[in-house]
């Protein structure tokens, strides 16, 4: 099976479109378009019943102490832990692609409406997709400004005093199964285990970012 994006390359720069927050020299951050990248698959297995895709962050600082704190800065080697900024799930396998900006266009304080998500193919049929809280979730919830459920896609905003590059995991994977077999409201963490047992194939797609003034611009193209 085959992931690939025309947002970006695989291991490239994920442009600030397709990130929440971007470097700001007066802020440290800002909010950014936020729209999920082009993504496009083939090479399906036989057998497939449906699709399920993450994107997860698998460097976020595990130890939050002297995140986004002035006069600090997160060292390469803090140990590390995963963020789930989006799970899509009950993707059909008639479905190819997903267009840039299509689940996802802006920042949404509050947070984007869920579970069900309806997908319009090019034939005219509606599909009934399903997407999982992401970890902007418990990230806002004590910020009276944003606080909410964030379903669906929310992109990259790592820590503005972090050293390290972030490595953003796009997989996709072929399961046995029509529908997911969760219910209800989820997470990233718990999908990725409701679906052990159920993979036939999977494909992935790295992409990399920043907002650490420093670090961003050796990232530069």
């Amino acid at each position: 099976m085959r992931l690939w994006s025309d947002s970006f390359s695989d291991g490239g720069v994920i442009p600030e479109e397709f990130a929440l927050g971007a470097a700001d020299p007066a802020t440290h951050v800002r909010f950014c378009a936020n729209r999920n990248p082009h993504l496009a698959w083939d090479e399906v297995p036989p057998g497939t019943e449906s699709l399920a895709l993450f994107v997860i962050d698998v460097d976020v600082p595990s130890v939050g102490t002297d995140v986004n704190r002035e006069g600090r800065e997160l060292p390469e080697e803090l140990l590390r832990t995963e963020f789930f900024h989006w799970t899509l799930v009950d993707i059909p396998v008639a479905i190819k692609s997903l267009a840039a900006g299509q689940f996802s266009d802006m920042v949404t304080p509050g947070g984007k409406d869920g579970p069900d998500v309806p997908f319009l193919v090019r034939n005219g049929t509606l599909h009934q997709l399903r997407q999982g809280l992401n970890d902007y979730t418990n990230w806002f919830a004590t910020d009276p400004d944003m606080t909410g459920e964030y379903f669906g896609y929310d992109g990259p905003c790592p820590p503005w005093n972090d050293l390290r590059i972030h490595h953003y995991i796009f997989r996709l994977y072929a399961l046995d199964v029509p529908r997911f077999p969760l219910e209800g409201t989820f997470t990233g963490a718990e999908a990725l285990l409701a679906i052990r047992g159920h993979i036939l194939d999977e494909a992935q797609l790295i992409g990399v970012y920043s907002t650490h003034p420093a670090v961003a611009k050796t990232l530069a193209p």
